[in-house]
């Protein structure tokens, strides 16, 4: 397909151009031909006005557990380890295959819906949630979590030979859109053996790794009593780091331990919204950056910060990080723009998109600047991380595909998914669907 989006102001994130204030952005065989003015040549099949929208490059979440949106809300107001121990596990073990299909759909419609085309996911059955992005359009990085501690305790019997079969399957499908990585859960669940054989594997398959790491200062004891070791530098003993590693959250860290992850190219996913609302803490972001570690922002799992909206994310990320180091210029609003965009898509393995030029993939979006909290539009970008909401996300494409269209999504059926997600959920917790009725009259 050939489109036009005419005059539209677009933020390039291109390292040149804050902002370009009405341009003509040509799109065809899935990347963007030109930006700025469309070649005389280019005969588009269709058209899109762009005037009163911003483009900017589409968001990616660097970590989440989508499926988890089957239990949005159902474990609240509660500590980390009662949250995890008493309702995230529990309702868990009646989690079965087909419903990691139908919560990773509904974590897709929400997220194109707030300008995500692309998420690094870690859970299980993964299968399924390959089959829901290659439907919805999306980008992923996939990664099967294990524990490493035999068959019984893995989720559906699962163990390190179905991950690799998973993978062998599944990395560079659905046109290139999907990409795989190894999944083990955390130096804290998994025992040091089974973290070799994933070192191996890595090696042998040429992907990734995807874990949690150092998510508490009673983990890093821990590690320092079993292994003499944080859990960083632990990883790093394993060879953990010698493959591309995305670490999730990495709260508790030491000067030391920065200096393994930057070394070590290691990217660290932060999403600070679950920190806050589970009180677990507050990774140090100034202290990444300062230290010279990748980072890429995401959203983490919906049942612990309870949706998928990376524009929240932005805003959160300024605001919390501006008032722990007491400065309200540090984070400025192009930084945090490229830590959902330009730093995600490396997180992923996505290289080339988080930019419009020409020759990158046509992963943009566009916002509709005319509401009320828009105004005055003194700073587009600024109003993007501090003002916007996800009902402002009016066209999403993915490699040039449209995956919302005019507020409109294109590839999903959103209230079939809807309708089976929830009933799933309310299986899942024993919670009858007359419930929820009293609230819809």
């Amino acid at each position: 397909m050939r489109l036009l989006i005419r005059r539209v102001a677009a933020i390039p994130l291109d390292g040149v151009h804050d902002l370009l204030p009405e341009v003509d952005i040509a799109i065809e065989h899935g990347r963007i031909r030109a930006i700025g003015v469309a070649p005389p040549d280019f005969i588009p099949d269709q058209v899109i006005d762009g005037r009163e929208h911003v483009a900017l490059p589409a968001f990616f979440n660097a970590h989440t557990h989508a499926a988890m949106i089957l239990l949005r809300g159902w474990a609240e107001d509660l500590p980390f380890d009662r949250w995890l121990n008493e309702k995230i596990w529990v309702a868990e073990s009646a989690l079965e295959e087909e419903d990691v299909y139908w919560g990773a759909a509904l974590a897709c419609c929400e997220m194109i819906r707030c300008g995500v085309v692309g998420f690094a996911d870690h859970y299980f059955w993964m299968h399924q949630v390959a089959r829901a992005v290659a439907e919805a359009g999306m980008k992923a990085l996939l990664a099967w979590c294990q524990f490493g501690l035999g068959a019984a305790q893995e989720v559906g019997g699962v163990g390190l030979e179905d991950t690799v079969a998973f993978i062998r399957e599944w990395n560079g499908a659905a046109d290139g859109r999907i990409r795989c990585a190894l999944g083990p859960h955390s130096p804290y669940m998994c025992p040091p053996d089974f973290l070799r054989r994933v070192v191996k594997e890595a090696e042998r398959l040429g992907v990734g790794i995807h874990l949690h790491v150092s998510e508490s200062e009673e983990q890093v004891r821990n590690s320092l009593r079993a292994y003499g070791r944080t859990p960083v530098a632990h990883l790093a003993d394993l060879g953990v780091f010698e493959h591309p590693t995305l670490a999730a959250h990495c709260i508790a860290v030491s000067d030391e331990d920065l200096a393994i992850l930057a070394e070590k190219g290691v990217y660290v996913a932060h999403t600070p919204k679950t920190y806050m609302k589970l009180a677990m803490g507050m990774a140090p972001l100034d202290r990444f950056l300062n230290a010279g570690v990748r980072v890429a922002l995401g959203t983490d799992g919906p049942a612990s910060n309870n949706d998928l909206n990376m524009l929240e994310v932005l805003r959160i990320t300024g605001l919390v990080h501006k008032n722990r180091v007491g400065d309200p210029a540090a984070f400025p609003h192009h930084l945090l723009l490229r830590l959902a965009t330009q730093e995600a898509v490396r997180a992923l393995g996505f290289i080339e998109s988080g930019v419009l030029k020409p020759g990158a993939p046509a992963d943009l979006i566009l916002l509709d600047t005319r509401g009320v909290h828009w105004f005055p539009r003194h700073s587009l970008a600024a109003n993007i991380v501090y003002a916007s909401h996800p009902s402002d996300v009016r066209y999403v494409f993915c490699d040039g595909r449209p995956l919302l269209w005019d507020g409109q999504l294109v590839t999903l059926d959103e209230e079939r998914i809807r309708d089976e997600a929830e009933r799933r959920a309310f299986r899942m917790v024993g919670a009858p669907m007359r419930l929820m009725r009293r609230y819809v009259g």
